[in-house]
């Protein structure tokens, strides 16, 4: 059980490492101008070619987590704990590729995701 809570929650962390990229990679090449002359249908096919990544782990996540194929997680919690990380990896991202500053109130509302997780795992 502890085995496939762990991959689980490996392969959400790398799913959304893809969404994460998918949808707001795009914006950082245009920042950097290098893809400000590209039409929107061409940003879109290159962020659906990053997402097939992203479904390539998150389908096998849930699968392998949900308690009705013998993982730990109902699906209540395997989207909680996925919200969790998408919000994780998107902090990190931010601040590495934008330098976006954290603020109290950034710390507070991830707080209140913690808090959430903790509701959402009592019986």
């Amino acid at each position: 059980m502890l085995s496939q809570g762990l991959t689980t929650i490996g392969l959400l962390l790398i799913s959304n490492v893809f969404m994460t990229l998918a949808w707001y990679l795009h914006l950082k090449l245009q920042d950097m101008q290098l893809i400000t002359l590209w039409p929107v249908w061409a940003v879109v096919l290159f962020s659906w070619g990053i997402a097939l990544f992203e479904y390539s782990f998150q389908v096998p996540a849930n699968r392998i987590g949900f308690v009705g194929n013998g993982g730990p997680f109902t699906l209540l919690e395997l989207k909680v704990i996925q919200e969790v990380i998408t919000l994780s990896v998107f902090i990190v991202f931010s601040f590495v590729a934008f330098g976006t500053k954290i603020a109290w109130n950034h710390i507070a509302a991830f707080a209140c995701l913690i808090l959430a997780v903790w509701f959402a795992f009592q019986k």
